[in-house]
């Protein structure tokens, strides 16, 4: 059911695609060692700061290289029709930002990911389950209507990235395309729920995307370090699993989460549900064993933590977002070009797959604005 693949290191070109070649350029060159030679770039692209949340460290680019490598070849796997779901745990870093790196992520590769599904799919939406606001991802793409971004979040109180408000809609073509749902400390399963399964299935309707990315930060969950959500592993599980439903191609990513042992527990329990595999409650012995205990149990649950987001709060965040995107008439239809994803680094044993990506060209059962219907 699962193929596992290892990751290369993305290209200098690849990570350009959406990345300012200066800053590729900066962090390909620093190091711990030579960092005095970089003090004005340090500061201008924030990494290494005292006290900073991008901290500069042995490996880095390396480190980049591959978690990119990773979003940019799940994305070309889908594209090729050779897997419908793929999966880079070490993805989601959503916040960096095109010249400069933020809250612990320096490369964007989700924003690499959707540009590279692009060359094939009209329309792919992104889900970030993150308790942080999904901003780099939203940023870059505020102004078009290929890509819909839609966030769940905890927003106000100065947390950070302190974006996201409901009213944060989108600009120009891409009016209406940003989604923000912003939540209030200790939200639970029933109540998440509530919000995500309406909001998602009305996203569908209007938007229908011919691709998906799904954000999965486990930083959502209770009891995690900084944030100050109340959900447990299955709750947060059911977000991807409903997605999944939809049966639309889909690239599954990590993000956010500083609890590790409520890290590795979700992830280990979504890629079940990805795989549609029942796996016991009682987690195997391993070489981390002793760090789940006491218990030793697959699934968390939820803390004592009071949920601050009243239904009359939830009500209003649901009418507000509904009423925005009633305002969309229809999926766009755009122009394709057809050419095959830049840099494709296909495996020898993918080269017929890549020749099949050449021959279809574009997504099937789309109407493009150059198409012709066929009862005219």
């Amino acid at each position: 059911k699962m193929d596992v693949y290892r990751p290369r290191a993305a290209l200098n070109s690849e990570l350009g695609n959406f990345h300012a070649t200066d800053y590729v350029d900066f962090l390909s060159r620093v190091t711990p060692d030579n960092a005095h030679e970089h003090a004005r770039s340090l500061a201008r692209y924030n990494v290494g700061k005292t006290g900073g949340d991008c901290p500069l460290f042995d490996g880095l680019y390396e480190f980049v290289q591959k978690y990119a490598a990773g979003s940019i070849d799940g994305a070309r796997k889908l594209m090729t029709g050779q897997n419908e779901i793929a999966v880079n745990w070490a993805g989601g870093l959503h916040h960096a930002k095109k010249s400069e790196a933020s809250g612990f992520c320096y490369i964007n590769d989700i924003v690499l990911g959707i540009l590279e599904l692009l060359q094939y799919y009209p329309r792919v939406l992104y889900i970030d389950i993150d308790v942080h606001h999904g901003d780099g991802v939203e940023e870059a793409f505020y102004v078009t209507d290929r890509v819909m971004t839609v966030s769940f979040h905890k927003y106000g109180d100065g947390f950070f990235p302190g974006t996201g408000d409901v009213w944060d809609k989108g600009a120009g073509a891409g009016e209406f395309y940003s989604v923000n749902v912003p939540l209030r400390d200790g939200i639970d399963d029933e109540s998440y729920s509530n919000l995500f399964v309406p909001v998602i299935n009305k996203v569908m309707e209007v938007f229908q995307p011919s691709a998906i990315v799904l954000q999965c930060g486990a930083d959502s969950l209770a009891g995690d370090r900084l944030g100050l959500f109340n959900l447990t592993t299955k709750g947060h599980a059911a977000c991807v699993d409903f997605v999944k439903g939809f049966g639309v191609p889909m690239l599954v990513l990590g993000g956010g989460g500083y609890n590790i042992r409520s890290v590795a527990r979700c992830w280990a329990y979504e890629t079940a549900v990805v795989l549609g595999q029942d796996i016991d409650e009682n987690i195997p012995y391993n070489d981390y064993y002793d760090y789940f205990g006491p218990d030793y149990r697959l699934h968390i649950k939820p803390t004592g933590t009071e949920n601050a987001n009243s239904r009359e709060y939830m009500e209003n965040v649901k009418i507000k977002i509904i009423e925005n995107l009633r305002q969309l008439n229809g999926a766009p239809s755009v122009q394709m070009h057809e050419l095959p994803p830049a840099n494709f680094d296909a495996e020898d044993d993918d080269d017929q797959n890549e020749a099949h990506w050449r021959d279809k060209k574009r997504a099937e059962a789309e109407f493009y604005d150059n198409d012709k219907d066929n009862r005219m």
